[in-house]
């Protein structure tokens, strides 16, 4: 073995090594059931993951052949290192570490917040990346749930249909929500699938939800448009909802979603009683 083999050598122990920390689940793969030989992943469903062959990976973790920059940082993200981790693959390999764009944490935009002040009968909420919940109207809070009471951590509607179970009561047909909620997610990691925040809630609702692992395995995806949605409410009963997305101009990561019925509906004379209830909670509350 040549001094120059011994980094190659040493980058494919570190591959081997992260890849047995994580499990099928984790990563959005279906279980398979059956006993596997050697714990974590294997060659060939880190391979799978990457977009790149099966030999390919091999080569590079026996360290018989050297990955490209563009490989390596698929291979971060697939293998969830963190910047540490990844800057130290990079130097392994040989390569300069390309630079992180950091993102700042999103804050509603003004003209949203005013029309949000401004919609006192209609539910609406604004979403930033990832579906997190930027800020919503008292009658999106009475719709859905208390977001204030949601650490702002957390505050997140693909988490809160997964991890909420009242959420799971309150749709009508949770499932085909749900799947929207995984599609939508699908679509934003391929745009930014560096985003260390994403990363985490894709693990996390992995290993907390065995529909989503499967759901998320399946590569379906969708936009934020519009659609119809039926809710059992606790208070006002049944609602049959139509909800659009509109996004923002000054921000294409922020959306703001409103849910609607047609005047004089049974679901719209039920949205002004559950107003009418949401301020007289306000008021006993205050």
């Amino acid at each position: 073995m040549t001094p120059d083999n011994v980094p190659l050598n040493e980058l494919g122990e570190f591959l081997k090594k992260r890849r047995s920390e994580l499990s099928p689940r984790t990563v959005g793969l279906a279980e398979t059931g059956g006993p596997r030989r050697v714990a974590g992943l294997r060659r060939e469903e880190v391979a799978q993951l990457a977009s790149i062959s099966t030999d390919y990976y091999t080569r590079v973790e026996q360290g018989r052949m050297q990955a490209s920059a563009p490989v390596l940082e698929t291979l971060a993200r697939v293998l969830h290192l963190d910047d540490d981790e990844r800057g130290y693959l990079f130097r392994l390999a040989g390569k300069t570490t390309p630079r992180i764009r950091r993102r700042g944490r999103q804050q509603v935009q003004p003209q949203l917040q005013r029309v949000l002040d401004d919609l006192t009968a209609t539910p609406a909420i604004v979403q930033g990346r990832r579906g997190d919940i930027l800020a919503w109207n008292a009658l999106a809070a009475a719709l859905v749930t208390d977001f204030s009471r949601i650490p702002e951590k957390h505050r997140n509607y693909p988490r809160l249909i997964f991890t909420d179970p009242a959420m799971r009561t309150l749709y009508a047909d949770w499932e085909a929500s749900a799947q929207i909620a995984v599609a939508q997610i699908r679509m934003e990691a391929a745009q930014y699938p560096e985003d260390p925040r994403l990363i985490e809630l894709v693990g996390e609702l992995s290993t907390r939800d065995k529909q989503f692992a499967k759901w998320w395995g399946d590569h379906k995806v969708a936009a934020r448009t519009v659609g119809t949605k039926t809710l059992n409410h606790p208070v006002v009963g049944e609602l049959v909802l139509d909800w659009d997305t509109y996004t923002a101009n000054t921000d294409a990561d922020q959306h703001l979603t409103v849910w609607t019925a047609a005047p004089g509906s049974p679901t719209h004379e039920r949205l002004r009683l559950l107003a009418t209830w949401a301020a007289e909670q306000h008021l006993q509350a205050s």
